[in-house]
């Protein structure tokens, strides 16, 4: 009763009451790279456990010839970009869904965002300094 007096009261139609409460668009992407990311991981991530432990007890001049390999240097950038990529935008997610204070979020989801940037771009050229 009480819902059928609330929509009497108000002329516009749901489709009207929702309209300008947030694109359905905008998270399509977010959306996708989501699931990119984490497909990407699923072999880089093997490939990479099954590496370090046949690494396990080596000598630290056996592991920079390991990263200085061509192939394993790559998998490891396309493994440290997955990654970081991954976090961040997990990470933002959880952040939009639980930071109510529209500057606070916007806060959080910078630093965040630049927190995984600074740390990629340190391991990467980590890996790249090793490699070349």
């Amino acid at each position: 009763m009480a819902e059928d007096s609330a929509s009497i009261r108000s002329l516009r139609s749901p489709l009207g009451r929702v309209r300008g409460m947030g694109s359905a668009k905008g998270g399509t992407h977010h959306w996708w790279m989501q699931r990119i990311t984490s497909i990407a991981l699923l072999p880089l991530s093997i490939w990479l456990i099954f590496s370090l432990a046949r690494l396990m007890g080596a000598e630290y001049v056996v592991v920079l010839e390991w990263i200085g390999n061509t192939f394993n240097a790559v998998l490891l950038l396309a493994f440290l970009t997955a990654a970081f990529h991954h976090a961040a935008a997990g990470l933002q997610v959880v952040i939009e869904d639980y930071v109510r204070d529209e500057l606070k979020r916007f806060a959080a989801i910078c630093a965040v965002n630049g927190l995984a940037v600074l740390l990629w771009l340190a391991a990467s050229l980590s890996v790249l300094r090793i490699a070349l």
